[in-house]
């Protein structure tokens, strides 16, 4: 099974997805963000394509082919359920990921956690980052691309606490058993 996790900056994801691992037996979170920051480790930016060049790490086309092939080799090897926190919000991205984790595992499941654009800010900054134009352009593009139905299991978190979107999470699992 994998349960990808999906949101904006600050929605839970990663509280989610820390709190709900020791809640499915025989799992492990695995964050599509290190391989991101593998690639800008090894890969000098010289090397990018033009479309590559920009200040998201999803942007390289590589970053995708290697999280679906890294979900594939850590299923293999260790044979876990996979928890995949990440933000998520580019079509072509999503598409070719939500497709190769289907491809490995037919049971795979996408949430995407969902908070206004105030809150998300609140939380970006209770964790003591700031707020900057970055998060602000990210967190903006995020929140209207998920608007659109292909991003839905919307989970709506401004009012719920983590364990609400954990309950939310188990109760729609378990229903496909």
């Amino acid at each position: 099974m994998i349960i990808m996790i999906n949101g904006s900056f600050g929605a839970g994801k990663t509280s989610t997805a820390q709190q709900l691992q020791p809640l499915i037996p025989n799992s492990m979170i695995y964050d599509p963000e290190e391989v991101g920051y593998m690639l800008r480790k090894i890969i000098p930016e010289d090397v990018y394509l033009e479309t590559e060049k920009t200040d998201d790490f999803q942007d390289i086309e590589l970053w995708r082919v290697l999280v679906v092939q890294t979900a594939q080799a850590l299923i293999n090897k260790y044979h876990k359920h996979l928890i995949v926190p990440m933000t998520l919000y580019k079509s072509e991205n999503f598409d070719y990921i939500y497709d190769g984790f289907k491809n490995i595992d037919a049971e795979t499941f996408h949430f995407c956690l969902v908070a206004s654009e105030e809150t998300l800010k609140k939380r970006v900054e209770q964790r003591g980052d700031t707020f900057s134009s970055w998060y602000e352009k990210h967190v903006e593009a995020a929140v209207n691309a998920f608007a659109q139905t292909k991003f839905n299991e919307h989970i709506y978190t401004d009012l719920i606490d983590t364990e609400e979107v954990i309950a939310i999470i188990l109760d729609k699992i378990s229903k496909n058993d």
